[in-house]
């Protein structure tokens, strides 16, 4: 089917211990996540529950199979970053593990199945936007502006393993239902 965008750069995190205890600001209070992603070069391999070096805090609702990897758009970051008023929102901000370009919850489907490198992918299904993101970003009204956009992201599963890097395209190979966009479902 052909080339439909690019993996513009791969984000992992391990869970930490965050906030403070006795704060009176909730915002403040205790949480562990691995929310904050940090950039990654070179070749990283994905597994067919999460890439090296990536983890999960809560695995009861994060991770495993069915969301080995979350990706975000790069499309969307400069409305964010005008929005916002944060020039500084880099790529991972929203605890994604993949930003790519040229692909949004409009184009991308349910059920689309991907190379990416060595590996193929399938979009499993949209992301809902965590309450971790009002904490990581202090606006407790990040995830309802997430949510009305519509730009929640996806997740993938891995149909195949193998290395993937910064850089490579994000090819289609197969679609199913040409209806049900990420935004959609």
């Amino acid at each position: 089917m052909g080339r439909i965008g690019r993996l513009t750069s791969i984000q992992v995190g391990q869970p930490r211990d965050l906030g403070t205890r006795g704060a009176t600001d909730p915002l403040d209070g205790p949480w562990r996540s691995a929310f904050f992603k940090s950039p990654v070069s070179g070749a990283v391999w994905l597994g067919t529950t999460n890439l090296a070096g990536d983890a999960q805090a809560d695995r009861r609702v994060h991770g495993g199979p069915d969301q080995a990897v979350l990706v975000y758009s790069a499309d969307h970051y400069p409305t964010w970053r005008e929005e916002l008023r944060m020039d500084e929102l880099s790529h991972g901000a929203f605890g994604e593990n993949f930003t790519v370009s040229g692909q949004t919850e409009e184009t991308v489907c349910i059920g689309d199945v991907y190379t990416v490198g060595e590996a193929r992918v399938q979009v499993s299904k949209p992301r809902g936007p965590c309450w971790k993101i009002a904490r990581r970003w202090r606006m407790k009204d990040l995830p309802a502006r997430v949510a009305a956009h519509g730009w929640t992201g996806w997740y993938l599963r891995v149909l195949r393993e193998g290395f993937v890097e910064a850089g490579m395209p994000v090819t289609l190979l197969e679609r199913p239902d040409s209806a049900l966009t990420v935004a959609r479902a």
